[in-house]
């Protein structure tokens, strides 16, 4: 558990050396992986009591349901189209499972969306959060795909661009639903 900490500190830091060590390490594949489930879980927890401080018991569930599976898709969309962009428009020189790696540890930033509960400064803290996560992830970006930095900047921007109208789009489709599913679930509490 230290060296999972570590790591995720040491790219939280954006250390570049670490980035290329979990390049090549394809022992870390199932390791940034936890990271991001458990960063995922954390966004999902703090949706969840954002929404059970506006009462609905049923819709806050779905909150957590719906906050910890879009972190895990995300995270496979953005490697995936980061890889398609920076691979095809750049002929940078990377497999996925390397953006994977740099990008799961990239994630642990977004730890924050936990706190984003806290009046007044909890969506600041999520929001930096993911900022700090986007930085992260330009620096592992760079070092899996050897790009310059503004090949690398676009390719992280594009592929963030992605996953805002995927979870967009996901989260819009899911979220009128989740008007009816609140409902129901909430109907089981009472």
């Amino acid at each position: 558990m230290n060296n999972l900490i570590n790591r995720v500190m040491r790219a939280a830091l954006l250390d570049k050396e670490f980035y290329k060590e979990a390049e090549a390490d394809t022992s870390l594949n199932q390791e940034a992986l936890i990271v991001v489930i458990i960063v995922s879980v954390a966004a999902g927890i703090g949706s969840f009591i954002v929404t059970l401080f506006g009462g609905e018991f049923g819709a806050a569930i779905l909150a957590l349901i719906v906050g910890t599976v879009v972190g895990i898709v995300n995270y496979y969309v953005w490697a995936y189209v980061t890889h398609f962009i920076g691979t095809n428009m750049f002929k940078g020189d990377a497999d996925p499972g390397e953006l994977l790696r740099v990008l799961g540890y990239a994630s642990g930033p977004r730890i924050l969306s936990l706190l984003g509960f806290i009046p007044c400064l909890g969506a600041f803290l999520s929001f930096g959060g993911a900022i700090w996560a986007l930085v992260a992830g330009f620096f592992g970006v760079q070092e899996a795909l050897d790009l310059d930095t503004t090949e690398t900047m676009v390719t992280v921007v594009l592929g963030w661009l992605a996953i805002l109208i995927i979870s967009g789009i996901v989260t819009s489709v899911l979220g009128i639903g989740a008007i009816g599913i609140g409902s129901v679930l909430s109907s089981f509490g009472r």
